[in-house]
């Protein structure tokens, strides 16, 4: 009787075609059969894709740790210092929005819109950090993008795509979670239409840029290159529907405030008999005027303004915040600095004189809260660069005296007197 050469009783592959042949009583399998069979048992039984990750049930509802809006600002009392218009307002839009992710398809012909926000105020005012910390306390993927670096497609630059790739990438290339995540678009006010300019080029950058957005912004399919269209065009693109996608816009639109005061009807220079005006426009921020008419003066198109419903200011940073800035939240400077030192075994202490001293030169260096830190920097790298060779000290203070010292002798403080 000849040989017959065993094969595959599902497949009918015989032994020399693949890796692996177990025998049975009656039949035998191969090692290709045995994992689409696991896969296929994986995904039946225990709702599991052969890549290990659950499947979402289509009655599933994605889960949030939301809290009140009430909440959601208290938390970020803990982290942000001020702004306590800002916060209102993003709280709300932020509880809105995933309250109605987390409601079953409704019924009825009553269909919840999202709510995107644009945030108006000067540079450190604390824009991207309220964005960053209320998305870090709902754990949902959170991207920023710079508005400065985008063109039409075509051009060099990025796509507005390059926006959900790197909130593709911050949800670790799962799709279905970038769909609930939130982007944060900085320097919104650069993309601004240019309609003065009497180059005849293209504005590839400005208006284009803002037409670009509108289909991210209102929510469509978008098909996107997880690593970055331009350095690897051969990848497979991946579909992202924007349509529960929260988006945060924030600019500082300087110079806004005299498209402001032509709205209301007052020049910042020259005389007037409204003494109330005055003293609004003295003594009070501007930016609590605005409103989308003078975003659209100051360069925005129309469409883009539709799409961003909500819109809220931050107020300038005046001494005292600066100086609770500076101690009060949980991640403030200072106790950055502190527990830096603390990793060298030294006490670190700043005299209040001390801290006067650095707000008052943050103040005119007019750069907010972010300009805290290089004022620390420029203070403490003498200290951070020899107190960590000498091992007899324990308790290092900073006085006004000791900033004043280096600062004064810092590159950053000769920046101001060129200036």
């Amino acid at each position: 009787m000849a040989y017959k050469e065993p094969f595959c009783s599902f497949c009918g592959r015989k032994k020399n075609e693949v890796d692996l042949l177990l025998s049975g009583t009656d039949g035998h399998i191969c090692n290709h059969c045995i994992v689409q069979g696991h896969d296929l048992v994986q995904q039946e039984l225990f709702g599991v894709n052969p890549k290990g990750k659950k499947k979402k049930k289509k009655s599933e509802l994605p889960k949030f740790d939301l809290k009140p809006p009430i909440d959601l600002k208290n938390y970020l009392d803990d982290f942000v210092i001020g702004q306590d218009e800002a916060k209102k307002v993003l709280s709300v839009a932020v509880y809105n929005h995933y309250k109605r992710l987390m409601q079953p398809d409704s019924t009825d012909d009553v269909t919840i819109e999202k709510s995107n926000i644009i945030m108006v105020g000067e540079t450190g005012t604390g824009k991207t950090y309220l964005a960053r910390t209320i998305a870090k306390m709902l754990q949902v993927p959170f991207a920023i993008a710079d508005a400065t670096v985008l063109t039409e497609a075509g051009y060099v630059g990025e796509d507005v795509e390059s926006i959900l790739s790197r909130l593709l990438q911050a949800a670790d290339y799962n799709p279905e979670l970038a769909e609930r995540g939130i982007v944060y678009i900085d320097e919104v006010d650069k993309i601004s239409r240019k309609s003065d300019n009497p180059s005849i080029t293209r504005d590839v950058s400005g208006e284009g840029v803002q037409q670009g957005l509108l289909k991210l912004l209102e929510g469509s399919v978008v098909s996107v290159p997880p690593q970055g269209g331009r350095k690897h065009p051969e990848q497979p693109l991946v579909q992202i529907n924007t349509q529960n996608i929260l988006f945060i816009c924030g600019g500082a639109f300087d110079g806004i405030d005299r498209h402001i005061a032509k709205r209301i009807n007052k020049a910042p220079i020259g005389f007037s008999t409204d003494k109330k005006m005055n003293r609004i426009w003295e003594n009070e921020n501007v930016l609590r005027f605005v409103t989308q008419q003078d975003l659209k003066s100051f360069g925005l198109i129309p469409e883009l303004i539709g799409r961003l419903p909500l819109l809220t200011y931050l107020n300038p940073l005046d001494k005292d915040t600066l100086k609770r800035i500076l101690v009060e939240p949980k991640n403030s400077l200072m106790k950055q600095y502190k527990k830096l030192f603390g990793m060298e075994g030294i006490k670190l202490k700043f005299t209040d004189d001390a801290l006067d001293y650095i707000v008052d030169q943050a103040v005119i260096f007019k750069l907010g809260a972010r300009g805290l830190r290089s004022i620390c920097e420029a203070i403490l790298t003498d200290a951070m660069f020899e107190l960590p060779s000498e091992e007899d000290v324990k308790e290092f203070e900073v006085t006004k005296a000791y900033a004043e010292k280096k600062f004064e002798h810092s590159s950053y403080y000769e920046l101001k007197l060129v200036a």
